[in-house]
């Protein structure tokens, strides 16, 4: 498969082009080098045997993606996640040098009839990944979502900017037991993300990871409106590390957590998907591209799930995925917030880190 690969201090990084994902990413910090996303175990693997159907995002699945439309694809002919996650994509140019450069990649099939472009921009000294994809052109609606992916090795705990709720959709994912479990109470919803309803009566904390052993689980996080952006944080035991994933509000509304620790048994799954989380930002619906375009629960309560394509318009979507080492005694996290062009981890415990970033990014 065509990889194509990118460096500037402290971050390294490698697109597969054959799909459009993250292939790799590494970031340095200090005397250390953090591996932040996952890989599944079973692309690089010559002897993986995949059942009819299995679609290029699964026999390829890594890092990070872009869906388009999010999840089942019931509009326009294309896999799941569509062809963002799905097909080819070309590598246009590499732009500037020693202080900032941004790779140039297109989509070769268009979605809904738009041009899909992306850009990863790497800034010396941040340990940050600046990723930009726009739709130009086209006509109707779509959803959209990044499909960021961290393996925890031997749990963790996540931290978020403040929402509105947390729900999961009408259907668990694994509902079948001969293929899998679920253990998240479908449909559910709350507004303390450390009280989740399980299926059988007993309550699970959303910010400790996992909430079990052998489970497939999906629910999604509704971003207050007035956050100045949105932030989700994770920080991992065994690496002693802490991933972090920067959005806007405005045009990603919601954070959908895909739980994946072996809970499905066929294959390429085969139980062995294990310490997976997702944190997917997007506009859309759980339930599909045509659940996202008509009137749904969120659209309902002013939570756009769509972005509505036409052929003079270009929609710009932006997310910032970086990593740093969890420093002794720095305990949990508290809060995330932008200043002088620092993005500040501040702990409960009264203690604060800088990280150099850019925060005009997400406003453009």
């Amino acid at each position: 498969m065509a990889i194509v690969s990118f460096d500037l201090d402290p971050v390294s990084i490698s697109i597969d082009l054959s799909v459009g994902h993250i292939a790799g990413l590494t970031i340095r910090d200090g005397n250390r080098t953090l591996s932040p996303l996952h890989r599944a175990p079973w692309v690089d693997d010559p002897a993986a045997v995949f059942p009819d159907g299995t679609p290029p995002n699964v026999q390829r699945l890594s890092g990070d993606f872009l869906c388009a439309p999010f999840g089942r694809n019931d509009l326009e002919p294309a896999p799941s996640h569509g062809w963002p996650a799905n097909n080819a994509w070309d590598h246009i140019e590499t732009i500037g040098g020693e202080e900032r450069l941004t790779a140039v990649f297109r989509l070769r099939k268009t979605v809904m009839g738009a041009d899909v472009e992306k850009r990863i921009t790497l800034i010396a000294g941040h340990p940050f990944i600046y990723q930009e994809h726009s739709f130009s052109g086209g006509a109707g609606a779509v959803s959209a979502a990044h499909h960021v992916m961290v393996h925890i090795a031997d749990g963790g705990d996540l931290a978020v900017s403040p929402k509105l709720s947390a729900q999961t959709p009408p259907d668990a994912l694994e509902p079948d037991p001969s293929r899998g479990r679920s253990v998240l109470a479908y449909p559910a919803k709350t507004t303390d993300l450390t009280a989740f309803p399980l299926a059988n009566g007993a309550m699970a904390d959303l910010t400790n990871y996992p909430v079990a052993e052998d489970h497939e689980d999906f629910l999604t996080l509704v971003e207050r409106p007035e956050n100045p952006f949105g932030w989700s944080v994770v920080s991992r035991r065994a690496e002693q590390d802490r991933i972090i994933v920067l959005k806007r509000p405005d045009v990603l509304p919601v954070t959908m957590l895909w739980m994946s620790n072996g809970g499905r048994n066929y294959a390429p799954w085969s139980g062995r998907h294990t310490g997976v989380l997702g944190i997917e930002d997007a506009r859309a619906s759980a339930s599909g591209h045509a659940d996202s375009v008509r009137e749904n629960e969120l659209n309902r309560s002013g939570i756009p799930t769509a972005f509505d394509l036409a052929s003079q318009r270009t929609i710009v979507i932006r997310q910032i995925v970086g990593a740093s080492v969890a420093g002794q005694g720095e305990g949990r996290l508290g809060d995330v917030s932008m200043q002088d062009g620092s993005l500040i981890l501040h702990f409960r415990n009264g203690g604060a880190r800088k990280l150099a970033c850019d925060p005009e990014f997400l406003s453009g």
